[in-house]
C-alpha cells in the first residue's frame, strides 16, 4: 500500500503541493487528475524520490521514501512524461543495458518484457527510428524490466495519436491486473477509460477522491435541466422559475432563433421537470424542449478546478 500524509512542497513562496494525504491500495489503478500546473508532476516526483518534500511523509510498502529510497526504487517503476531513452541504441541493446544496471542476469526477462509491451517487431531497430507510440512502449519496458510491484506513470499518452493512445491505455489496463498503477493526467477520458479511482488535484490541493462513478453520482445531486421556451423573454421566464420550490438558479443559454434557452439548476433530489412543465403550460408559453443534463466527469472536473493552478 502507498500512504501519503501531509505532503507539502514549496519553491520559495510558491506552494506547489499543499498538505495532501491519500492512500493507494495494492492492485488499484489510480489516476491523479488535474489541470496543467495543478501539482501532479510534483507529487509524482516526490513519490519516486526525485524530489524531497518540504514536509509530510510517504510510505510505500512500509518503506519511508526519505529513509529507504533505494528500496522504494527497487519496488517501483517510473515513466516520466519524457522517457529518458538513448536514441542511437537498438531497442534490444537499450533494454539489455537497463537490465545490466538493474543487475538482472536472466536474459529471458528482456524477451518477456518485449512481449508484454508489444516491442517484439522493433527490437532490432534504432530507438530514433521509432514512432512516439513505440518510444513510449520502450519507456514502459524500461520502467518495468525489474518487475516492480508499483508502476508510476506521468502523462503516459502525451503527444500520441488517437490509435497510439488506445494502445497505451489498453496496455496500462493489462498491466494493472497484476500491479499497482498510479498515473497522472489532465485528460478526462484517460481516467474514465483506464482508472479504478481518481484523485482530482487543483492548485496543489486534493479537491476530490473516489471512484469516477461515485464522484459523478455525488455531483448529480445538483440537477441541471435544459429548456427551450417560446413566447417569453428570459427575464420573465427566470423570475417565474425562481419562484418554484427547489430551484437554485436559472442561467441563460445562447438564443436559438426566437426561442429562450435556459438551464435550471436544482439542489433537490426531486425531479423538477413536472413543475416546470406545469408552470410553462399555465402561463400559455410553448415548451419546445426539456431535458435533464447527465452529469459527467467533465462536469465534475470543471466545477472543481475552474481557475487552474501552478505546478
Amino acid at each position: 500500500m502507498i500512504s501519503v500524509s501531509g505532503l507539502t512542497k514549496s519553491y520559495g513562496e510558491l506552494l506547489a503541493v499543499n498538505n495532501i494525504s491519500f492512500t493507494v491500495r495494492d492492485g488499484e489503478i489510480t489516476g491523479l487528475l488535474g489541470p496543467n500546473g495543478a501539482g501532479k508532476t510534483t507529487t509524482i516526483r516526490m513519490l519516486t524520490c526525485y524530489l524531497k518534500p518540504s514536509s509530510g511523509t510517504i510510505s510505500i510498502h512500509d518503506n519511508l521514501v526519505d529513509k529507504n529510497p533505494l528500496e522504494v526504487k527497487r519496488i517501483t517503476g517510473y515513466l516520466p512524461e519524457n522517457a529518458p531513452l538513448y536514441g542511437d541504441m537498438l531497442v534490444y541493446d537499450f533494454l539489455k543495458y537497463i537490465a545490466k544496471i538493474r543487475e538482472i542476469d536472466d536474459i529471458n526477462r528482456i524477451k518477456e518484457i518485449s512481449e508484454t509491451c508489444g516491442l517484439y517487431e522493433v527490437m532490432y531497430k534504432s530507438i530514433n527510428e521509432l514512432s512516439k507510440g513505440y518510444k513510449q512502449r520502450v519507456g514502459l519496458a524500461h520502467a518495468m524490466i525489474h518487475n516492480p510491484e508499483i508502476l508510476i506513470l506521468d502523462e503516459p499518452t502525451s503527444g500520441l495519436d488517437p490509435n497510439q493512445i488506445i494502445e497505451i491505455r489498453n496496455l496500462i489496463k493489462e498491466i494493472g491486473r497484476k500491479k499497482t498503477v498510479i498515473l497522472s493526467t489532465h485528460i478526462l477520458s484517460e481516467v474514465e477509460a483506464t482508472c479504478d479511482r481518481v484523485i482530482i488535484i487543483n492548485k496543489g490541493n486534493i479537491v476530490a477522491d473516489g471512484r469516477t462513478s461515485d464522484l459523478k453520482s455525488e455531483a448529480g445531486r445538483e440537477a441541471r435541466i435544459l429548456i427551450k421556451v417560446g413566447g417569453v423573454d428570459f427575464s420573465v421566464l427566470s423570475n417565474e422559475l425562481d419562484g418554484l420550490q427547489g430551484v437554485k438558479s436559472v442561467i441563460q443559454n445562447s438564443d436559438h432563433e426566437d426561442l429562450t434557452a435556459a438551464t435550471v439548476i436544482s439542489s433537490t433530489q426531486k425531479d423538477l421537470r413536472p413543475d416546470i412543465f406545469k408552470l410553462i403550460a399555465d402561463k400559455g408559453w410553448v415548451l419546445y424542449e426539456m431535458s435533464k443534463e447527465s452529469r459527467t466527469l467533465e462536469n465534475v472536473f470543471r466545477d472543481l478546478t475552474q481557475g487552474g493552478g501552478d505546478e
